[in-house]
């Protein structure tokens, strides 16, 4: 959180360079996060990126003494509200339907999330298919390979490939969390 505060407090004296580290650091936890509230992918990314633009306009006029990653949560969670004020959307929310604001639990897990979708952007494009199919999707290796008409061996090394990319690129708790998704999921 120290860490944090200095990254404001460069923000705060005009340094953009700061302003990009926290939007890569949280970027991807705000985004999962939204999520909850709205399945728009453009409106969602709209939001979330206001976040970031709004903390820049305004750094001289906001006050963070404790948390920017909390206060950016806040931003998110009320621009999502906005949003669906001004479009004349009528939201009917049982009670308990809103989900709260992350505590730290919650935010070191979209940290984990965050951490496991840009290792997988790293990946070329048919391993990170190959991959999606396996661990999101429960396919065999002899499906995924019906599905993109290639052999089983070229599953089996493109697999082996993108699990040892993973356990370089990753700690041992995010490769934990690929393994789990994959046990959630039904089979092909």
């Amino acid at each position: 959180m120290e860490e944090e505060l200095k990254i404001w407090e460069k923000i705060r004296n005009g340094d953009t360079m700061a302003l990009k580290v926290l939007h890569d650091r949280y970027y991807y936890q705000l985004y999962l996060f939204g999520k909850k509230l709205c399945d728009n992918r453009s409106v969602l990314d709209e939001v979330v990126s206001d976040c970031f633009i709004k903390l820049w306009t305004k750094r001289n006029d906001l006050v963070i003494e404790r948390s920017v990653k909390s206060y950016l949560f806040l931003m998110l969670h009320n621009g999502l509200i906005d949003v669906l004020r001004r479009k004349d959307h009528t939201l009917y929310l049982e009670e308990g339907a809103m989900p709260d604001l992350p505590d730290e639990g919650m935010h070191s897990e979209l940290d984990l999330y965050a951490r496991l979708y840009k290792a997988l952007e790293k990946l070329p494009d048919q391993r990170c298919r190959i991959l999606e199919l396996a661990v999101f999707e429960s396919c065999s290796y002899a499906g995924i390979a019906e599905k993109l008409n290639i052999s089983v061996n070229t599953v089996k090394t493109q697999m082996g490939r993108a699990y040892r990319f993973l356990k370089n690129e990753l700690d041992p708790k995010s490769l934990q969390l690929l393994f789990i998704l994959k046990a959630l999921n039904k089979k092909c």
